[in-house]
């Protein structure tokens, strides 16, 4: 699809034209069999922790929206994916460098065309994100969608880095929970669900 038919395939809604633009999810989660995956979220409290080494370890990486590192000791260095419901700035793309773009929000306007257009994007369905909203009767964070999204592969392992759903708040922001729509108590009962039900999963 050239800039122009994007431009006004996001303009006009045309969610079909867009996901013509993705990886399929089938592919997207095949890539994943037999893999150690971390997935890297953005609570305050792991920046004073030393799982830096273990994130840079797993087969993939994947980080959430603007992905802020402050050190390699805590949060490690590398990004093979990036789950993203915000814009991304040109300086934040140089600095996460992702090797692939996933666009979760269903707020496809705020979708831009250098992540559209990259190699491997993926674009998450208005379907999945509408089951998941329904099922917390609350919009859910990216991460959330993350998680249900990587539990449905055939990966080896997943761990859940800097999750605390929002206990000491996130180091992307000043918002506390009561300023946010989520709901972090049905988010954490959605992985403990996981957890008791798959040994896949874990938390760092």
């Amino acid at each position: 699809m050239t800039r122009a038919g994007f431009l006004l395939a996001r303009t006009l809604r045309r969610d079909d034209a867009l996901m013509r633009m993705s990886l399929s999810q089938a592919d997207l989660l095949a890539e994943l069999r037999g893999r150690h995956v971390a997935l890297v979220g953005n609570a305050r409290a792991l920046a004073d922790k030393d799982q830096g080494a273990r994130i840079d370890a797993a087969d993939t990486v994947i980080r959430i929206n603007r992905a802020p590192m402050p050190s390699a000791r805590s949060h490690g260095t590398r990004t093979d994916w990036l789950a993203l419901a915000t814009r991304l700035d040109n300086a934040d793309r140089a600095r996460i460098a992702p090797g692939r773009i996933l666009w979760m929000s269903p707020k496809r306007k705020r979708l831009d065309w250098t992540s559209a257009s990259s190699d491997g994007f993926y674009l998450h369905p208005l379907d999945d994100y509408r089951a998941l909203r329904g099922r917390f009767a609350a919009p859910p964070t990216t991460g959330a969608m993350m998680i249900e999204l990587l539990m449905r592969s055939d990966l080896a392992s997943l761990t859940l880095h800097g999750f605390d759903f929002f206990a000491s708040l996130s180091l992307s922001g000043r918002r506390t929970a009561g300023q946010v729509p989520h709901d972090f108590a049905a988010e954490r009962a959605m992985v403990e669900t996981f957890m008791a039900q798959d040994d896949r999963l874990r938390i760092a």
